[in-house]
C-alpha cells in the first residue's frame, strides 16, 4: 500500500495548503488550518476499458432548447414565511442547509414542519445530537401530532441513507451535519473532511433519489456557518435563523437559493407552542410608543421580494471621552462613519465631539443603502432635539457628494407605507411617483441640503 496523502485545509474558506500554518494566507484567519487525509484516487481506466463502457453510459449531451422546462414541483412546509424564504416551497431532490446560534429555534421549527408534513407524506427526522426521548418530549410540549413522524437516532451517514432507501421519505432532516460521520474517513466528526464528505454524500443521495434533505449546521462566534466553505457550495439553499436570546422574534434569511430569490426574509415569533409565523412583520416593527421622541424615524427597506417598515433610533450626546464612541446595532458601523463625514461636509453639522448610538428596532439587520437618508435624518433629529412627525417615512441612498440617489422598487415602498397609514414621505426625486398616491404627500429631493430643509 502507498503512503496515505494528507492535506491541510482552512475551515473558514476551504483553501488547501501543503503543510500546516498558523494563519490562512487566503482569508487571514488564525488557527483554522486543520489536517485531513485525502482518499486514494484510483488509476484511470485504459482506452480499451473505456471503449467497453461506451454502451453502458445513460447520460447524453443535449442543447439547451432540448431541456424540459416544466416547473419544478414544490410542496409547502406548512409555514408561508418558510416557503417564502425557500422560493415558494421545497423542491424535491434539493439539499437545504439551515444554520443559527444555539437556542434560536432550528430544531423547533424543523420538528414543527416535519410533524405537519408527516400528515400527508413520508418523512424521516434523523437526530444525532438528541435522543429520541428528548425529541418526543419537545414534540409533546409543543402539542404536535406525533403518530406519523418517523424518527431515527443515528450519526453514520451510510446507515442513514440505507434506512432512507427502505423508508422512501419525500423529505428528511439531518440534525446536525457537524455530528455526522462516514466510516471510510479517518477523522473525528465535525472535522473539515467529515463535514465535507458527509454533506457531499447526502447531497448526491438527495439528487439521485429525489429526496429533499434539510441539514442543520452550527455557526461560529461571529454568526457565520461553521465548517468548510465547500459545504455552502454543494447545497442548493442556505438559510440562517437569526434572533437574540432576549427577543421573542426570529428572522429566517436566505443567503443562497438556486430556486428563488436570495436575501428573502421570513419573520417568526417564539411562543410556548413553538415558532409562529408573522404575516405582517411591518406592523410588529412599528409598535411604537404614544409620544414621539427625537431621533426616532420610520424607514422603508427592501427585504427579498417585499418592502418592510422598520424604525431606526439615533442618540447623539456630548462625549466625555477623547475618542467619542460610534455604536451601531443592526447597521454597518463603517457606513455610519461615512455618513457622519457626509453630514459634516454637506450638511454643516459637526458631531466629532459627540457620542453616536444607532439602533434598528426589532433586531432587524439592515444591509442595503436605502437606509442612508433615514439614518442621517434621525441623527440630525437627535442632535437638534427635534421630534419628527409620526406619520413620516424616509428612504434614499446618500452619495459622498451629498446627492440623494434613487433606490429600487420605490413605488412599492411608498404603497406599503401608505397601507400602514403614513401621510408624508421624503424620497429621492427619481423615486417620486408620476401618479399621486392617495392620502400621501411625497416630497422628492436631489441633495442632502434639500432633504434637511424640507424636514427641519
Amino acid at each position: 500500500m502507498g503512503k496515505k496523502k494528507t492535506a491541510f485545509v482552512c475551515s473558514e474558506c476551504g483553501a488547501e495548503f501543503a503543510r500546516w500554518q498558523g494563519q490562512c494566507s487566503e482569508c487571514k484567519a488564525w488557527n483554522t488550518v486543520t489536517e485531513f487525509r485525502v482518499p486514494s484516487i484510483k488509476s484511470a481506466p485504459s482506452s480499451s476499458a473505456m471503449a467497453g463502457y461506451a454502451g453502458m453510459v445513460d447520460a447524453k449531451v443535449q442543447t439547451l432548447d432540448e431541456v424540459n422546462l416544466e416547473t419544478l414541483p414544490r410542496f409547502s412546509t406548512g409555514f408561508k414565511e418558510f416557503d417564502r424564504v425557500l422560493g415558494g416551497g421545497v423542491v424535491p431532490g434539493s439539499a437545504i442547509l439551515i444554520g443559527g446560534s444555539p437556542g434560536a429555534g432550528k430544531s423547533t421549527v424543523l420538528l414543527q414542519t416535519m410533524c405537519l408534513l408527516a400528515e400527508s407524506m413520508n418523512t424521516l427526522y434523523v437526530t444525532g445530537e438528541e435522543s429520541l426521548q428528548q425529541v418526543a418530549m419537545r414534540a409533546n410540549r409543543l402539542g404536535l401530532p406525533t403518530n406519523k413522524l418517523r424518527t431515527l437516532a443515528e450519526t453514520n451517514v451510510e446507515t442513514i441513507c440505507q434506512l432512507a432507501l427502505q423508508e422512501k421519505p419525500s423529505i428528511m432532516v439531518i440534525d446536525s451535519i457537524q455530528v455526522m460521520h462516514m466510516s471510510d474517513v479517518q477523522s473525528a466528526p465535525g472535522s473539515v473532511s467529515q463535514v465535507r464528505e458527509s454533506a457531499a454524500y447526502l447531497t448526491r443521495f438527495a439528487k439521485q433519489n429525489q429526496v429533499a434533505i434539510i441539514m442543520v449546521g452550527h455557526v461560529t462566534k461571529d454568526g457565520t456557518l461553521a465548517g468548510p466553505k465547500v459545504l455552502e457550495h454543494c447545497i442548493d439553499c442556505s438559510i440562517l435563523l437569526e434572533g437574540s436570546s432576549d427577543s421573542r422574534f426570529r428572522t429566517l434569511r436566505g443567503n443562497k437559493n438556486r430556486f428563488g430569490a436570495v436575501n428573502e426574509l421570513g419573520v417568526f415569533a417564539m411562543t410556548g407552542q413553538g415558532l409562529k409565523e408573522v404575516s405582517n412583520p411591518s406592523a410588529i416593527f412599528l409598535n411604537r410608543g404614544e409620544e414621539q421622541t427625537p431621533g426616532s424615524l420610520v424607514m422603508v427597506i427592501w427585504e427579498g421580494t417585499r418592502p418592510l417598515l422598520v424604525e431606526v433610533q439615533a442618540l447623539v450626546d456630548y462625549s466625555q471621552l477623547a475618542n467619542p464612541r460610534r455604536v451601531t446595532v443592526g447597521l454597518e458601523q463603517n457606513r455610519l462613519a461615512m455618513l457622519l463625514a457626509v453630514l459634516h461636509r454637506h450638511g454643516g453639522l459637526q458631531v466629532s465631539d459627540q457620542d453616536v448610538f444607532v439602533n434598528v428596532v426589532g433586531g432587524v439587520k439592515v444591509s442595503e443603502t436605502s437606509a442612508d437618508l433615514a439614518l442621517i435624518t434621525a441623527l440630525v433629529s437627535s442632535f437638534k432635539n427635534f421630534a419628527l412627525d409620526r406619520q413620516l417615512v424616509v428612504f434614499g441612498e446618500v452619495g459622498l457628494g451629498g446627492e440623494i440617489r434613487p433606490v429600487p422598487s420605490g413605488q412599492e415602498r411608498l404603497r406599503e407605507a401608505a397601507k400602514h397609514g403614513f401621510k408624508r414621505a421624503i424620497v429621492p426625486n427619481a423615486n417620486k411617483p408620476k401618479e399621486l398616491i392617495e392620502g400621501m404627500e411625497v416630497i422628492g429631493v436631489n441633495s442632502l441640503s434639500e432633504a434637511l430643509d424640507a424636514l427641519f
